[in-house]
C-alpha cells in the first residue's frame, strides 16, 4: 500500500474549472453547477484505495451534514482505468449507490482534472470558499488504515466551520496521506 502525500496547492487558487461525467446520473457536471452557497468541497477518492475505503463512512457523514449547511461535496475519481478497472464509471456507480453517497461521483478520464488540481493522491481534499478560492487542502484527519486513530474528519471539519464561521483556520493544514493517483 503506497503512502502518497498530497501537493499543498497554494491557499487563494482559484478552483479550475471542470465538466465532468457524473457517473450516478449520466449527466456531465460543471463545477459552476455542484459548487455550494457557502463552500465546496473537491475530494479526489477511488473505489479501491484502502486509505480510502478506511473513511468512506465517516465522508458520507461529514457530506451530509455540512451539505445542509451550505458546503457542497463533490468527488472525482481520475485513476487509469485501464490498469485498475474497478476504478471504471460502472463500478464508481455502483459503489456511489452502494455507500448512499450524497454528492455526485466524476469521472475524470483524461486525468486533467487531477493535474489542475494538484491531485497527488487518494483521498486528497480541496475546500474553496463561495467565490472557490482555495482555503484548505490536505487530510480529513489523521486517521489511516492500521493506525486505531479516530475517524472524525477533525481537519476538513475544523475548515469548513472556520469558513462558515468566518474565522482564520490557525491550525496546521497537514497532507493528506493515500495511494497514488493511478497515471496513465
Amino acid at each position: 500500500m503506497a503512502r502518497t502525500p498530497s501537493n499543498m496547492l497554494p491557499i487563494g487558487t482559484v478552483a479550475p474549472p471542470f465538466n465532468l461525467l457524473d457517473t450516478v446520473s449520466d449527466e456531465f457536471k460543471t463545477l459552476k453547477q455542484l459548487q455550494g452557497k457557502h463552500g465546496t468541497v473537491v475530494a479526489f477518492i477511488c473505489n479501491h484505495c484502502p486509505f480510502v475505503i478506511h473513511i468512506n463512512e465517516t465522508l458520507v457523514g461529514i457530506a451530509n451534514g455540512y451539505q445542509k449547511k451550505g458546503i457542497k461535496f463533490i468527488a472525482i475519481s481520475s485513476n487509469d482505468v485501464k490498469n485498475y478497472p474497478q476504478d471504471g464509471p460502472k463500478q464508481m456507480k455502483v459503489q456511489a449507490e452502494k455507500l448512499n453517497y450524497p454528492f455526485p461521483y466524476l469521472y475524470d478520464e483524461t486525468q486533467a482534472i487531477a493535474k489542475a488540481y494538484d491531485a497527488a493522491c487518494t483521498p486528497d481534499f480541496f475546500l474553496f470558499d463561495e467565490k472557490l478560492k482555495l482555503v484548505y487542502r490536505g487530510q480529513m484527519d489523521d486517521s489511516r488504515p492500521g493506525n486505531s486513530l479516530p475517524i472524525d474528519g477533525t481537519d476538513l471539519k475544523n475548515a469548513m466551520d472556520c469558513l462558515l464561521q468566518n474565522t482564520q483556520n490557525t491550525r496546521i493544514q497537514k497532507p493528506s496521506i493515500g495511494c497514488n493517483i493511478k497515471w496513465k
